[in-house]
């Protein structure tokens, strides 16, 4: 049984930092990309970051690029998302998702197979 569990997410101030973590278990990590999406209320979901399969390649939503770092640790089973100078507009439910043998490039998530709960994160003003 595939599962994606993610954590790490929280309220925070304005210019502040959050990092984001997301588990996996029940899959072959390192032959998935990874990409983490995110809802705002009475928003669509929106693409943030993703990850290749075999990691050499990133990719960042424009209203993240420069903000935000996705990386993974294959060894953890884990992908992060580092958020710095978060902004308010960044308040959404946080969610990673997994991809066999994932480009990266599937900016819509239709691509997908496995999705995590999702995580809350809050910036303040």
């Amino acid at each position: 049984q595939v599962q994606l569990v993610e954590s790490g997410g929280g309220l925070v101030q304005a210019g502040g930092s959050l990092r984001l973590s997301c588990a996996a278990s029940g899959l072959t990590f390192r032959r998935y990309g990874l990409g983490w999406f995110r809802r705002a209320p009475g928003k669509d979901r929106e693409f943030v970051a993703a990850i290749n399969w075999n990691g050499g390649s990133t990719y960042y939503a424009d209203s993240v690029k420069g903000r935000f770092t996705i990386s993974r640790d294959n060894a953890k089973n884990t992908v992060y998302l580092q958020m710095n100078s978060l902004k308010p507009e960044d308040t959404a439910v946080y969610y990673c998702a997994a991809e066999p043998y994932g480009s990266g490039l599937d900016f819509g998530g239709d691509e997908y197979d496995y999705w995590g709960q999702g995580t809350q994160v809050t910036v303040s003003s």
